[in-house]
């Protein structure tokens, strides 16, 4: 079993989000309606962590950018 975030699908502009955590097994399809209200949403994909080496089993060599996926001046670094 594994916890998946799912959050509503807004009918209209303006409507709040609501975000769930709802348990269901791997092998189970995406839910595409929430299972006590049947209001419909979808599935959050959400970040993990992992460790990538290069081929050679050493670190993964960095890119040349500096790493940095965000424009400057981003908040995030």
């Amino acid at each position: 079993m594994a916890v998946y975030v799912y959050e509503t699908i807004p009918g209209r502009e303006g409507d709040a989000v609501q975000t769930y955590e709802i348990r269901q097994s791997m092998k189970d399809a995406a839910l595409s309606k929430h299972p006590e209200t049947g209001a419909p949403i979808r599935r959050v994909i959400t970040g993990g962590l992992g460790i990538m080496t290069s081929t050679k089993g050493g670190p993964a060599p960095r890119p040349a950018s500096g790493g940095q996926s965000c424009g400057g001046g981003c908040a995030c670094h």
